[in-house]
């Protein structure tokens, strides 16, 4: 078995001078799974795991490493010339800086730390496209489906290969467009493949749909049903794979660009709110003056018992008015308790049937007038507070 193993080796990829770009591949895998085995430690808090690199507090993301990784590999061919035996260690060293950068590729595309979000799915389909593709590299597909060495050298040789590349190039992108995403950037070293994505009924958010399907209703209608009957269960099954090569992602992360917007969204509704409420509140104030300005030469007519009855009883709603203004809190009308009938004959006897000049005592109802009655019958039965209008 294993000499079996190691004469294919020879034959398909010593022989075929493919090993760098096998070491590429080794490499590549072997520090996705080191790295994303490493991560899960450090999120499980296990203790016996060391956690990330914070020299001075400062947390030093693994792609830093990738990066350093790529600068050897990549100028230490260039400067061997691709000589052996370096081109293979030079490859194995890129394919390391590879998965180590591909794996933090959401946090590159966003410029925020969206490891454990939803959108750090995108460096999990980074890492995958780029194996498959160096995979499919390995075992003889090349871009775009063209072979060297497989055409004439005639003419008529080089405008085929031309026009197989313009085809497949535009049969991928085609695929693209339509949302098939895998198939589109896989069919460009699998020719079949992107042919079936642009065959196919494109999804229902993709370029395609929302430039030619408004016109057509029972096309679209037939994409959102394969939408809500295969590619969801599609998607499901994609989810759970990822979930279990590069774990679940937090579902409400504190640093999320969403949670950033919903604030800003309810703080501006809050301030909005406020703005509405003040002015409703200024409104009301200025009618309430401007009715008592209008009233005020009425005001002048009345008796000197009825005067001397409501000024005190105005003077504790402004002085009430006043005090709840700088206290902070909202305004509330003043609530008169009811008064014992035994401290409303005091009163009567020192006041005449009038108000004292501290507003707390009121005069009997059968021995006053009707002003009178109706005062002591709202307090009585206090006013509760006005309630806010809503909205």
């Amino acid at each position: 078995m294993i000499s079996t193993l190691l004469d294919g080796y020879r034959t398909h990829v010593v022989a075929a001078h493919k090993q760098p770009l096998f070491l590429l591949l080794v490499g590549f895998i072997c520090s996705f799974v080191m790295i994303r085995f490493s991560v899960r430690m450090i999120r499980a808090k296990v203790r016996w795991w060391p956690g990330n690199i914070t020299p001075g507090g400062l947390h030093i993301h693994h792609m830093v490493f990738g990066l350093g990784f790529l600068l050897v590999g990549g100028i230490g061919v260039f400067a061997t010339n691709g000589g052996h035996p370096w081109i293979n260690w030079f490859g194995l060293a890129f394919g390391i800086g590879c998965g180590l950068v591909l794996d933090e590729f959401a946090l590159i595309l966003h410029l925020d730390d969206v490891y454990w979000s939803e959108q750090g799915r995108k460096s999990v389909d980074a890492v995958i496209l780029g194996i498959l593709g160096t995979a499919l590299l390995l075992t003889g597909y090349v871009p775009l489906g063209v072979v060297p060495g497989q055409t004439t050298p005639a003419g008529s040789g080089r405008w085929g290969l031309v026009a197989v590349i313009a085809v497949n190039a535009l049969v991928s992108v085609a695929a693209l467009l339509k949302g098939k995403m895998w198939t589109g950037l896989l069919g460009m070293l699998v020719p079949g493949l992107s042919w079936i994505g642009a065959i196919r009924l494109a999804r229902p958010n993709s370029p395609w749909a929302r430039w030619w399907y408004p016109a057509r209703p029972r096309r679209e209608a037939r994409a959102l049903r394969r939408e809500r009957l295969l590619h969801q269960r599609a998607d499901r099954a994609r989810t759970w794979l990822f979930d279990l090569i590069a774990g679940a992602p937090d579902k409400v992360p504190a640093h999320h660009v969403a949670t950033h917007r919903v604030a800003e969204r309810m703080a501006a509704r809050a301030t909005a709110h406020l703005d509405a409420h003040a002015a409703r509140s200024l409104a009301r104030r200025s009618a309430r003056l401007a009715d008592r300005r209008s009233a005020a030469p009425s005001t002048a007519a009345l008796p000197v018992a009825a005067s001397t009855a409501t000024d005190p009883e105005r003077q504790g709603r402004a002085q009430q008015r006043r005090r709840t203004v700088r206290a902070g809190r909202s305004r509330s009308y003043a609530v008169h308790l009811p008064v014992r009938a035994g401290k409303m004959a005091a009163g009567d006897r020192r006041t005449g049937g009038a108000l004292s000049a501290s507003g707390g005592r009121h005069a009997a109802p059968s021995a006053v007038g009707p002003e009178t009655r109706a005062l002591h019958r709202r307090s009585r039965f206090p006013r509760l507070p006005h309630p806010a209008p809503r909205r």
